[in-house]
Order: structure tokens, then C-alpha cells, then sequence
């Protein structure tokens, strides 16, 4: 499965936490991520992180792009609630997941359970819908 992961910078430590914490459950599928992020947590989990611009250069709209055309299987955005600074991008994010049925958290609860759902094979008719998809090249 492809992985977008994605974090407001004050939950950028929160993010590479979780990762570092179920580093075992991403490795068995594509990570990508805006820049900034991608790098932390590469650079935490050693982890393989497909890098996309960052978000100031319009990395959110690479990764929506992706959705768009069905190539990301889960959204993990970690949003700080309360700075405003990202709050169209979320939403924008958010809309995309919601029409194209891509699971998607925005905070470390609802990721959790994302993430062992993902280990049950609880989303595994992702790969049903969509048996061509290939994984992020790095």
C-alpha cells in the first residue's frame, strides 16, 4: 500500500514518534511524504520515504494529485488544530479522501488505529480496487 504521511511543523516530532513506533508496519509498504517530514522520519526509522516538494513549493498538491489518480492507499496528516496557518490545506487534503474513499487521520488516535487496521489487513480491498497500482519508485 502507498503511505502519505504529512505534518503541520509543530506536529512534526509527534509524527516521527509514530512512525519510529510502528516503523515494523510501514516498512512493509511506500511511505511518502511532504519534504520536511519525509526527511525527519527517513532519518529517525530509516525507513525508505518517496520525498515530494515541500509544502511551502506545493508538496500538498503533489500528494492530492496522487489521490486523485488513486496511487495513495491512507493519509496520515498530523494538523495542529490550533494554528490556522494549514487549515486549507487539511481541508483540501480531507475533500480528496473523502471522494475518492482514501482512509485519512489527522491526529495520533485515529492513526493508531489506521495503523493496526492496516497490520489486520483491514484495508486490504484498497489493493483489491486497485491491483495494477505500483509502489512510489525512490
Amino acid at each position: 500500500m502507498n503511505i502519505a504521511i504529512m505534518s503541520h511543523t509543530k506536529k512534526q516530532d509527534l509524527m516521527v514518534q509514530f512512525c519510529t513506533a510502528y516503523c515494523g508496519v510501514l516498512s512493509k509498504h511506500s511511505v511518502c511524504a511532504t519534504n520536511a517530514t519525509g526527511r525527519m522520519v527517513a532519518d529517525a526509522t530509516g525507513l525508505p520515504v518517496h520525498l515530494f516538494l515541500s509544502h511551502e513549493h506545493g508538496g500538498i498538491e503533489q500528494i492530492g494529485q496522487r489521490i486523485i489518480y488513486n496511487e495513495i492507499d491512507m493519509v496520515l496528516f498530523f494538523n495542529s488544530p490550533l494554528d490556522n496557518e494549514m487549515d486549507k490545506d487539511v481541508l483540501y487534503i480531507s475533500r480528496l479522501c473523502d471522494q475518492h474513499s482514501v482512509p485519512m487521520a489527522t491526529n495520533v488516535a485515529t492513526a493508531e488505529l489506521l495503523i493496526h487496521g492496516l497490520a489486520r489487513g483491514d484495508l486490504d480491498w484498497r489493493e483489491v480496487m486497485n491491483p495494477n497500482r505500483v509502489p512510489f519508485a525512490l
